[in-house]
């Protein structure tokens, strides 16, 4: 007894002196607690000292609390039964990446804002700085379910982590984010094409609360919806950029906010002009020289009408994949069709010359009792080899004159004194007359009058077309 009450005393004195040495074999197997206290202390320090070093760690671990997340059902809008919570939009358009005519539809890169207050996220600050966060706190608090009506596809960008931002201030105000693409549809009329203008527009609004619970509305008017000053698009010019507000009613759920991104585009002309008018137009100019070819020349004046006629339909041909397949007429169906339609009529006119011209040389052998030039077999024979008419006159006259010239020669050698100017410019004038007599006799009348009508029409044509559509 004596002997244990000085042990104990230099025990504790141990202790009390030496803590770490508590984990020695002989005080753990009699005070099994010490060890497990001394660890939590260490570690306790540790953990304080690393909160010390990265501020923003420790911040990350108490943002829960300090946005009171826990404590609140987000699954409810703020302020629910109540007034319903306004949410301001504004909107930054970056892109419109493409206009479709076939899908009608258009594709439309920007960025979305949205604008609310909720009480329930407000939190102590001292130097009233917000707090900014990224897509990972969306999932935990209540945000607006705002959809594009009538989307066809849509997306978040999401390189190289996805495009959202949420700030929030010690108020409650919230400020979200995002970045999205939308392919949506616009009612497009092809009427006046391709000297149209559309008129498409980008329609927001919420899924679920309608606007007993919800009121959208644009942050600040018509300096809500901003624009890049560098957009542009190959077949368009952007002519206005709009926002404008109304209501859609839905009979199982009531009235809803809507939101519009209005903008008019009106189209290039220049690039159709170089592809489809400006052919047209040498086309059909093209048609009207077979009405300065001889009548008789069949080959010449019949292919090249074909040809045309053919050149026209592979243009209008081209056109069509570019084009939805509408069921009314558009403007450049109006003009190819007119063209066609002319270079048809200049097959149809020699086709009638050619009827006529025989009928007149039948009529005439039948009274004379003799073949008419038209149907000597050396001429018909000549034609069909080279496409051009043979005149006997004409042909007489050129071996005469050709006679005449030899004889000329042969005298001047013979003689030594050359032959007189006049002379040779009197038989080129005879030969010339003589020529003009041929052609016109042989030009029908109808050639004639057609030289003047069909221009002279084309022209009023384009007159009436370029001052309606344009």
């Amino acid at each position: 007894m004596i002997l244990a009450s000085p042990l104990v005393f230099f025990t504790s004195i141990w202790i009390a002196l030496m803590p770490g040495n508590c984990a020695a074999s002989e005080i753990t197997k009699s005070h099994p607690q010490c060890s497990s206290s001394v660890k939590r202390s260490r570690d306790n320090k540790q953990e304080a000292r690393m909160r010390k070093d990265d501020s923003t760690k420790a911040w990350l671990l108490q943002y829960e609390q300090l946005l009171h997340i826990e404590e609140h059902d987000f699954a409810m809008r703020p302020g629910f039964g109540g007034s319903p919570v306004p949410v301001g939009i504004d909107v930054q358009v970056e892109s419109i990446d493409s206009i479709s005519e076939v899908n009608m539809d258009f594709t439309m890169t920007f960025y979305l804002r949205h604008y609310w207050k909720d009480e329930r996220l407000s939190f102590p600050s001292t130097t009233n700085k917000s707090m900014t966060f990224d897509h990972r706190l969306i999932k935990k608090i209540w945000v607006p379910d705002i959809f594009f009506v009538h989307s066809k596809r849509s997306f978040i960008h999401d390189t190289t982590v996805e495009n959202i931002m949420l700030r929030i201030y010690p108020d409650g105000n919230v400020l979200f984010s995002l970045r999205v693409t939308v392919s949506a549809m616009c009612l497009m009329d092809f009427s006046r094409f391709p000297l149209d203008t559309q008129s498409c527009s980008l329609e927001l609004e919420s899924y679920a609360y309608n606007e007993e619970d919800l009121m959208l509305y644009w942050k600040q008017g018509n300096r809500s919806l901003n624009t890049d000053e560098h957009i542009s698009l190959s077949q368009f010019f952007i002519e206005d950029f709009s926002a404008s507000s109304g209501f859609a009613f839905y009979s199982s759920t009531g009235w809803y906010n809507r939101l519009f991104i209005n903008f008019v585009l009106r189209r290039h002309i220049f690039f159709f002009m170089l592809q489809t008018y400006f052919p047209a137009m040498l086309l059909v100019m093209l048609s009207w020289v077979s009405f300065w070819i001889d009548q008789r020349a069949v080959p010449a004046r019949v292919s090249l009408g074909i040809t045309t006629v053919l050149t026209m339909s592979t243009i209008i041909s081209g056109m069509s994949p570019s084009m939805p397949q509408v069921s009314y007429i558009k403007a450049v169906d109006v003009y190819l069709w007119v063209s066609s339609l002319f270079v048809f009529l200049s097959v149809i006119e020699y086709a009638a010359v050619n009827y006529l011209t025989t009928m007149e040389e039948r009529k005439h052998s039948n009274k004379t009792g003799k073949p008419s030039g038209m149907y000597n077999i050396d001429r018909i024979q000549a034609m069909a080899f080279d496409g051009c008419y043979h005149d006997s006159k004409t042909e007489m006259d050129q071996t005469s004159f050709s006679l005449h010239s030899e004889e000329d020669s042969v005298q001047e050698r013979s003689t030594g004194s050359p032959s007189t100017n006049s002379s040779q410019i009197k038989r080129r004038q005879s030969l010339g007359e003589d020529v003009g007599r041929i052609i016109l006799e042989n030009n029908h009348v109808i050639d004639t009058y057609s030289r003047i009508f069909f221009p002279i029409v084309y022209i009023i044509f384009n007159l009436f077309y370029w001052g309606i559509y344009v």
